[in-house]
């Protein structure tokens, strides 16, 4: 099986998250694609509780028809939110599997910081979508949605709705939950 792995702090999940899933779904060879919140960021971002990035992930995945999933495998592993972790880890517990590994061409600019980005590309092969805003020559597709977590935040903490950008029953649950407020 296929799987593409689409990570990030999901910090809320929105309608960008959801379009890059089906987007990749859509055209890419692969059987499932699994949204991936990160348990820890590797760049020492602040985020909601795990929990209720898993769950928002959860209500954003159920519109999907069985080949959206969320994955909280980061909760299992020890180390620091590191991406080549996750896939040696997910290498030895699926060997079956084979994986693509999704980011965004805004993500390009960081890969010089990531740990061991050689090992990544051994382990997954990696997707590059075209983010708006960040043309870059290895990215697929056209630009996908300009929205971002930190703009969705932003909106929340202003007193303002970001229901256009934010899937209904993730918003419910924000809301619900007094996140972001």
């Amino acid at each position: 099986m296929r799987i593409a792995l689409l990570g990030g702090s999901f910090n809320p999940p929105h309608v960008g998250h959801a379009m890059a899933a089906c987007y990749v779904r859509s055209t890419q060879r692969v059987d499932r694609v699994w949204l991936v919140p990160t348990f820890v960021h590797p760049f020492g971002k602040k985020a909601v509780a795990f929990e209720h990035r898993v769950k928002m992930c959860a209500l954003l995945a159920a519109e999907a028809s069985g080949w959206l999933e969320v994955s909280a495998v980061e909760r299992d592993l020890a180390g620091d939110g590191r991406t080549v972790d996750l896939l040696e880890h997910l290498a030895a517990r699926h060997p079956e599997h084979q994986w693509v590994l999704v980011i965004g061409s805004d993500i390009l600019k960081d890969l010089p910081h990531w740990k061991d980005f050689d090992r990544i590309q051994a382990l997954a092969e990696v997707l590059v979508l075209h983010r708006a805003g960040y043309s870059a020559p290895e990215a697929v597709g056209p630009p996908l949605a300009e929205v971002s977590s930190t703009q969705i935040r932003d909106l929340f903490e202003r007193g303002e709705s970001p229901g256009a950008l934010v899937p209904s029953s993730v918003l419910d649950y924000a809301r619900a939950n007094g996140l972001y407020l």
